[in-house]
C-alpha cells in the first residue's frame, strides 16, 4: 500500500528519534534540508513537523528550529 509523504516523513524521523539516532534536544535538520532531502513541498514537511508536534515528540522554537522533545511520547 502506497505512503504518502507526510507519512514517509513522520516514519522515518519516528524511527530515528526511537532508535536513539536523534536524542531528546537534538535539532531536527531545517525545512529547506528537509524539503531537499524528500523532494517534497514545503506543506508536506510542515504536515510532518506539525503530527510530530501534537504526539509530543518534537518542540518548536520559534526563530531557533524544531527539538527532539525531551520526554518523548512512545
Amino acid at each position: 500500500m502506497p505512503t504518502s509523504k507526510t507519512q514517509k516523513i513522520i516514519d522515518e524521523l519516528t524511527e530515528k528519534i526511537e532508535s536513539g539516532e536523534l536524542r531528546p534536544g537534538d535539532r531536527l535538520p531545517s525545512t529547506a534540508e528537509l524539503r531537499a532531502q524528500y523532494g517534497v513541498s514545503i506543506t508536506v514537511v510542515r504536515g510532518a513537523i506539525n503530527w510530530l508536534k501534537a504526539k509530543g515528540m518534537v518542540e518548536g522554537m520559534s526563530g531557533v528550529g524544531v527539538f527532539v522533545a525531551e520526554t518523548p511520547e512512545r
